[in-house]
C-alpha cells in the first residue's frame, strides 16, 4: 500500500462515498442555507473529521469489531437513527413555522454556535454504522494486516481532505445562495425536504441490519 495509484484510487472511492445523497450531504445543505456559508463549512469539518476517525479505526481493526458485534452495532445503529430522527424532526418544526426574519437554527447563541454545527456534522457520520461498514469494506483493500501507522495515517488524511473538498464546495455553493434560501417560501421548502430526507434515512438505518 505505497504506489500513488493505490492512494488515488482510495481518495476516488471515499470522494465517491461522499458524494452520494445521505444524512452528512442534508445536513451540510440545511445548516448552509439556514445558518450561512460558516455553519456549513463548520458542519462539512466535523463530518470530515468522522470520516477520519472511521478510516483510523477501520485500519487499526475497531470498526471491524464494531461490525462484528450484533450489540455495539445496534447500539450505534439505534443512537444515530434517533439523533438522525431529532434532526428531521427539527427541521420540519422549523418548516412549518410562519415566515419572519431568518434565526439561526442553532442551540448555542454566539460564536459556539459554529462549534454546535462541527458537532452536528461529527455526531451525523460517527453515529452512522453504515460509515462503518463502508470503511471496513473498503480500507483493507488498501491496507494490509502490517501496515505501518504512516500508511494509515496517509490514507486517512486522504479521506479527510476528499471529503473536506467536497463538502466545502457544497457548502460554499448552498452560502453563496443564502439570499435565496432566505426567502420565508423557500426556507420553508428546504427545511421540509432536509427533514424528511433525514427522518427517511433515519427510519432506513434503523431498519438496517448487520450483513
Amino acid at each position: 500500500m505505497s504506489s500513488m495509484a493505490q492512494f488515488v484510487a482510495f481518495g476516488g472511492v471515499v470522494m465517491l462515498g461522499a458524494m452520494s445523497p445521505g444524512p452528512d450531504f442534508a445536513v451540510v445543505v440545511r445548516r448552509s442555507a439556514v445558518s450561512g456559508r460558516a455553519y456549513g463549512m463548520a458542519a462539512a469539518l466535523g463530518i470530515s473529521v468522522g470520516v477520519f476517525a472511521w478510516v483510523v479505526a477501520a485500519a487499526t481493526g475497531v470498526a471491524a469489531l464494531l461490525a462484528a458485534s450484533a450489540v455495539a452495532f445496534t447500539v450505534v445503529k439505534v443512537v444515530g437513527a434517533a439523533y438522525l430522527l431529532y434532526l428531521g424532526v427539527k427541521a420540519l418544526r422549523s418548516a412549518l413555522r410562519k415566515g419572519g426574519e431568518l434565526k439561526l437554527e442553532l442551540p448555542d447563541p454566539g460564536r459556539r454556535s459554529v462549534w454546535a454545527a462541527f458537532a452536528e456534522g461529527l455526531l451525523t457520520n460517527v453515529l452512522n454504522p453504515k460509515a462503518a461498514l463502508f470503511f471496513v469494506a473498503l480500507v483493507p483493500q488498501f491496507v494490509s494486516s502490517g501496515a505501518s501507522l504512516s500508511g494509515t495515517l496517509v490514507l486517512s488524511l486522504i479521506a479527510l481532505a476528499g471529503t473536506v473538498a467536497w463538502f466545502l464546495v457544497v457548502a460554499n455553493i448552498v452560502g453563496t445562495l443564502r439570499k435565496v434560501f432566505a426567502r420565508p417560501a423557500v426556507r420553508r421548502a428546504v427545511d421540509g425536504l432536509t427533514g424528511a430526507a433525514l427522518i427517511s434515512l433515519g427510519v432506513k438505518l434503523a431498519a438496517t441490519s448487520r450483513p
